[in-house]
Order: structure tokens, then C-alpha cells, then sequence
């Protein structure tokens, strides 16, 4: 059995690095990296220290608008696949890449296999929620990482092949959190940030409706975060950086640090160790909540409705009122982690196991 799997964006490799490690034993896995995120911080820095298996193609896309970008991915996939002729097309998420190479393979009349199906924030004005929907609604397996977004699906009449499995991005946590811990080159960034655990803050801004306000949008997030009593340490995303470093430049910002993007298992020690997350990313909220650190998302919805359970992630406006009261006022309730929502850490077994039965009847 053969296996296409499509990845393109820094959130997908990490949850490759653990569904791949399965698959390695059940199938020949070929990676197609689309070049959605290009730079080495946000790529191949992923690849080496994850050790995952280097792309056999790199399709080189790189930035520019969803409809340029989409279809520039699903020509040079749908080349891909007809050279390779997989059993299986495999993506992850939301992202322009998932949806190409969901379409690419559903035309040809390939299986294909949806990891993170069923999420759902319910705003069709986000471009991840149009990638996520379109995508479930032509996927042969719908990998569920939980109860609730397999209920989502059921209410758009989507039952065949799904599978409530749990979440990969905790099977990839639980196996590189041990590790990024046991290394000396990568705590030591501590020491380079010159911060001290659980007296600072964490911080991503990257989605395209906080950064679409332009400098106003950012200088209004980042009055809220000046307020704050410990530093923000903020890894910059490339698409936010011209615009955080405007705002610190015109407002003269001091208690906010950017740094530039860092790996996966350095970003697992910042978060493990912040007093707090603040962010729009998808991902984080919920590595926040495997972590135990309380986070605010700074977004009027979330796809991951279980994270909100007992206030460890709340949601808030981008006004800096908002978002300082919630930063600052946010009490958690330990007893709300009693059931664990996500699965037990594996899986990717449970998805690698649902695939071989597939393979073993070609």
C-alpha cells in the first residue's frame, strides 16, 4: 500500500511526525510538502529535529492569495499523484494545502484520508473553516480527535468513515515534551531570553483576521499586552513581523519581546512553561490546554469548544480592555480536567490500524 500524504504548513508537521512514524511500519509513505510555509524556522528546522522522513517532493508554492496559492497546489499535486498512483491521499487541518490535496485526489477518484476532521468554529468567513468543511465533505476517512466534531458531522449527514481516534498533536506532545526537556541546547533558551519559568507570557499573532486590521489591530493587542505585569514573549510570525515591528517602532512598546520562530520542541518548552498563553492560533489553545497553562484566544469563537472547560482558555475581542481584563481576571477550575477529551495520546496507532485493514484488502 502506498500512502500520499500532503503537508505544507508548520502545524501539519508536527502532527506528521506522529502519524508518520506509524504509517512507517504498515505502508510506503510519500511526503508532499507544498512550500505553504516556506521559511527554514516555520519548515525544515521541523523535519530534521522531529525526524521526520525528508519530503520526496517539494512542491515550492510559497505565499500569496488563497486562490493563487490553492490552485497553484492542486495543479502541481494532481502531477504528484499521477506519477505516484497512491491507494491513499492523507492531509491534516485546515489549510490551503488540505484542501488541494483533498480535491486533487477526490477527482481522481483517490481515498481520502481527513486527520483533525469535523472541527467546526462555525464562520464561514475564515478560510481554515472553508478548507475544513469542502474537505470532510469529500474524505473517505474522517479522523475525529474528538466526540464533539464527529457530532458536528453527523449534523451535516456525514457518518460513513468516521472515527473518533483522539488527537495526534497530543500523541505528539506527550512523545517530545519528555524530550525537549531532556535536552541542555534547547531549556537553554531561557537563558537567552533572559526570562524565568512561570514569570512571563507567551504570545502568537498570525491569523489573517488580526492581521487584516493592519498596524491599528496590532498596536490595540499590543496596548493590552504592555499592561501586563510579566514580559511577553512573542515568536513573530513572518506574515505579522513588518506590522509587530511598526508598532513597537511608532509606540515604544517595552514589555514586549519578539523573537523569531522557533522549533517545535523549544515552542513546547515556552508554552509548558509561560504563566499564561495568549493567541489566535488553533494549535497552541489546545497544546496549552494538554500543558495545563491557562490561555485566552484572542478570537470571537474556537473550533476547540472542550478547551474552554473551567476557563483554561477563554476567548476575547481584539480590544485592549478586553483582553487585558481577561488576561489578568481569568480564574481556572482544576476540576474541569477530570475527563480528558482528546484521547489517550494514541492516536496515530488507531489511525495507522484503520488504514492497514484497507490495505490489506487492495
Amino acid at each position: 500500500m502506498k500512502i500520499l500524504t500532503v503537508v505544507g504548513a508548520r502545524p501539519q508537521f508536527v502532527k506528521a511526525a506522529a502519524v508518520s512514524r506509524q504509517l512507517e511500519k504498515i505502508c510506503d509513505e510519500v511526503i508532499v510538502h507544498t512550500g505553504q510555509h516556506y521559511d527554514r524556522n516555520m519548515s525544515a528546522v521541523f523535519f530534521e529535529e522531529l525526524n521526520i522522513k525528508k519530503p520526496a517532493y517539494n512542491l515550492g508554492v510559497g505565499s500569496g492569495t488563497h486562490g493563487r496559492q490553492t490552485g497553484e497546489m492542486l495543479i502541481k499535486i494532481e502531477e504528484v499523484i499521477f506519477k505516484e498512483k497512491p491507494d491513499i491521499l492523507l492531509v491534516y487541518g485546515d489549510t490551503n494545502s488540505t484542501l488541494a490535496g483533498a480535491l486533487a485526489a477526490s477527482k481522481l477518484h483517490i481515498p481520502v484520508a481527513h486527520v483533525e476532521a469535523g472541527l467546526r468554529s462555525y464562520n464561514m468567513r475564515m478560510p481554515e473553516e472553508q478548507n475544513r468543511v469542502l474537505t470532510d465533505h469529500i474524505s473517505h476517512w474522517l479522523f475525529c480527535p474528538t466526540e464533539t466534531a464527529a457530532e458536528n458531522l453527523k449534523k451535516e449527514s456525514i457518518v460513513e468513515g468516521v472515527d473518533i481516534c483522539g488527537d495526534v498533536m497530543l500523541d505528539s506532545v506527550l512523545h517530545f515534551l519528555k524530550l525537549a526537556q531532556s535536552m541542555p541546547e534547547k531549556t537553554a533558551i531561557f537563558g537567552k531570553l533572559g526570562i524565568a519559568p512561570k514569570n512571563y507570557r507567551l504570545a502568537t499573532i498570525h491569523r489573517a483576521e488580526t492581521t487584516d486590521g493592519g498596524l491599528n489591530t496590532i498596536a490595540e493587542i499590543f496596548s493590552a499586552f504592555e499592561k501586563l505585569p510579566q514580559k511577553v514573549i512573542i515568536p513573530i510570525h513572518p506574515r505579522t513581523r513588518g506590522l509587530a515591528e511598526e508598532a513597537l517602532s511608532k509606540y515604544g512598546f517595552k514589555n514586549i519581546t519578539l523573537i523569531p520562530p522557533v522549533g517545535y520542541l523549544e515552542m513546547l518548552l515556552l508554552t509548558k512553561n509561560a504563566l499564561q498563553v495568549l493567541t489566535d492560533s488553533g494549535g497552541l489553545q489546545k497544546e496549552a490546554w494538554f500543558m495545563e497553562v491557562p490561555c485566552v484566544t484572542l478570537r470571537h469563537e474556537t473550533e476547540w469548544v472542550e478547551t474552554l472547560r473551567g476557563n483554561w482558555n477563554v476567548l476575547s475581542s481584539l480590544d485592549r480592555d478586553d483582553i487585558y481584563c481577561k488576561a489578568m481576571n481569568t480564574a481556572v477550575d482544576k476540576s474541569a480536567r477530570d475527563k480528558m477529551p482528546f484521547g489517550d495520546g494514541n492516536a496515530s496507532g488507531r489511525i495507522a490500524s484503520v488504514l492497514k485493514l484497507y490495505g490489506e484488502r487492495l
